[in-house]
């Protein structure tokens, strides 16, 4: 959600957190601000909206852009008050000596208000995050790391915190609970950031925070201690992402880029995972033996939104290759609703950023509960992929655009992994194994064919921008592909849309079909198929519009369709991965037509860090 970056060193501190913020703006925002600490004061600039504004107001504020110092700045979404300059950080204390960014929530910040409020303190803002600068300052005796892990002693709830003092100029406090920080190491300068997007064009070096840790960062120097001011040792990890992967090159949108983007990550996420001797997968990552495979009765998979629909995509493989019992968690409610967690559960939980509040909660909800525990996540060190402890990285690098894409169909394909080795261990024979192992390497191809489709597809979504309400449905594995693609269109072009499995619609959703409210039926020739085409000759005798998702050449379904997007032949495993795509583009031409806001759509943010 909100972003993070700081940094102390001989440049301009300005320049380089307005470059780092443009590259947190996929986290989703609605205000931005930065403090500098130069010639003994800390100059700031906020701006509501985006930031460009910000860099506006920097470039007329005089000579707070040629500043060189350390500084500290944030993309804000706001949870405690409006969107408002005031309300936007950096937040400072009542004398303007100390100034924080922070993401998070303060759960006790209403008590610890009163409580400073009686003391003499004035609030100028709405949010919780303020009452942090009024803490650290109320704790400074002369050393600014003690202070600030005196302050969070007082706090419940979450935070990743950057801290600045006119007293220590050149100086960085970063805390982490909850919500991420990495520092990145640099030649005579070092940066903080709430992820390592911004450091991508400075650093491949970077220090992950663990919960709990604190560190005062200099340019030369790096003092990292835990909240009870204990020294600590955290590995240095290598940033293997080029920094020309968050950038858009010809494309007019991150989206775009990254659904075009989706043949190359895919093989990625499969390259040398394939094992044709012995028709299996080969996912080294998850530390597990033959014999703790076999012994696996039960498989729990925890996400939100596109990670989820993933999962419930990989819960049809686990059932139909492996033969294990699977059951898919909205992983906020995992952890509140008190699961069953038998002997020999394996918990997959899904993340693309590895830091969703709600997934990292039912990870150690699993945890506690003595499950093994297997992740899949896309952001090496985050923090899923860390307290997991052994999991499978989607290798699919950056995804800027807040619309999951690119992500998805990575974690769909190591998902469909997964099962081929659960079920070589149990009873898949070689020879079937390998066959579905060839078919996972042709994956990459199909959805080359489907993106030179994209005109077409372009050509059909221009028809459809028009409507306010949308019906997917699908049937099988395509039934959670229906939800992704609902998902995308209601996500970045604001039109209502709902994902059904195709039998449901007349257990009630079938009453709202008229002609106002086209359907978008996948109906690929794989088992299922001739179901689904009742299901559509339903919706046509409500007059309701259909556009089908059928296999190349297929005929059998064109005459009860008023369009039709065709996908390669494929089987019924690998069916989702191509139409996905296609459904993809299918919401990023309506979203273009309609004129919204692509990659940062309202009210979303990439990685949601609170709960």
């Amino acid at each position: 959600m909100c972003g993070i970056i700081g940094y102390t060193g001989p440049r301009p501190a300005a320049s380089v957190l307005i470059d780092g913020l443009k590259r947190l703006e996929y986290r989703g925002y609605d205000s931005a601000g930065l403090a500098v600490v130069a010639g003994g004061r800390i100059q700031q600039a906020k701006a509501v909206g985006k930031v460009k504004a910000l860099e506006e107001a920097v470039a007329g504020s005089g000579a707070l852009g040629s500043l060189v110092g350390c500084g500290i700045a944030h993309t804000r979404w706001a949870t405690h008050g409006v969107p408002s300059e005031v309300n936007a950080h950096p937040h400072f204390d009542e004398s303007g000596n100390f100034a924080i960014v922070h993401n998070g929530i303060v759960e006790n910040y209403q008590e610890l208000r009163r409580h400073l409020e009686a003391r003499g303190c004035h609030f100028r803002s709405q949010t919780d995050s303020e009452v942090l600068a009024h803490l650290i300052a109320g704790a400074y005796e002369g050393d600014l790391l003690s202070a600030t892990a005196a302050a969070l002693e007082q706090v419940s709830g979450t935070y990743g915190l950057a801290v600045v003092s006119r007293h220590h100029p050149g100086m960085l406090v970063v805390a982490r609970k909850g919500s991420p920080i990495v520092i990145g190491l640099g030649k005579n300068e070092n940066f903080v950031a709430s992820d390592i997007a911004p450091l991508l064009p400075y650093t491949r070096e970077v220090i992950y925070l663990n919960d709990g840790d604190i560190a005062a960062v200099t340019a030369e120097t790096i003092d990292l201690r835990n909240i009870k001011n204990v020294p600590v040792e955290r590995e240095v990890a290598k940033i293997d992402w080029d920094a020309g992967v968050a950038e858009k090159g010809n494309f007019p949108h991150f989206m775009l880029k990254e659904i075009f983007e989706q043949p190359e990550t895919i093989e990625n996420a499969i390259r040398g995972r394939i094992d044709h001797e012995m028709g299996t997968a080969l996912l080294n990552g998850m530390n597990l033996t033959a014999r703790e495979l076999a012994q696996i009765t039960r498989i729990v998979i925890a996400g939100c939104g596109s990670s989820m629909h993933a999962g419930l995509v990989g819960e049809y493989y686990f059932e139909d290759i492996a033969g294990i019992s699977t059951s898919v968690e909205q992983a906020a409610e995992f952890r509140y609703r008190n699961p069953i967690i038998e002997p020999n559960t394996l918990v997959i939980p899904i993340s693309q950023s590895g830091e969703t509040a709600d997934t990292i909660a039912a990870v150690r909800e699993a945890a506690a509960k003595g499950a093994l525990i297997t992740a899949l996540c896309n952001v090496v060190g985050s923090t899923i992929a860390r307290e997991a402890g052994r999991g499978i990285y989607l290798h699919a690098g950056p995804e800027i655009s807040v619309a999951s894409t690119k992500a998805f169909t990575s974690q769909v394909v190591v998902l469909l992994l997964y099962a081929l080795l659960l079920g070589r261990n149990r009873r898949l024979n070689r020879a079937d194994g390998n066959e579905l192992a060839c078919e996972i390497e042709a994956v990459p191809g199909l959805i080359r064919q489907v993106l030179k489709q994209a005109p077409k597809i372009r050509e059909i979504a221009q028809r459809y921008a028009h409507c306010d309400d949308f019906f997917y449905i699908g049937r099988g594995c395509l039934y959670p592909t229906a939800l992704e693609g609902a998902l995308k269109l209601k996500e970045i072009s604001y039109i209502h849309a709902e994902g059904y499995h195709a039998a449901e619609l007349k257990h009630g959703p079938i009453s709202l079909l008229d002609e106002r409210h086209p359907v978008m039926a996948l109906a690929n020739d794989i088992p299922g198929k001739d179901k689904i085409i009742g299901n559509i000759q339903e919706c046509r005798a409500r007059k309701s519009p259909v556009v089908a998702v059928i296999t190349e050449g297929d005929d059998s379904v064109r005459a009860f369709t008023d369009d039709v997007i065709e996908i390669p032949a494929c089987s019924r495993f690998i069916a989702p991965l191509p139409t996905t795509v296609a459904l993809q583009l299918f919401a990023y031409y309506i979203a273009v037509e309609r004129g919204c806001e692509i990659d940062q759509p309202r009210n979303l943010a990439k990685s949601v860090t609170v709960e």
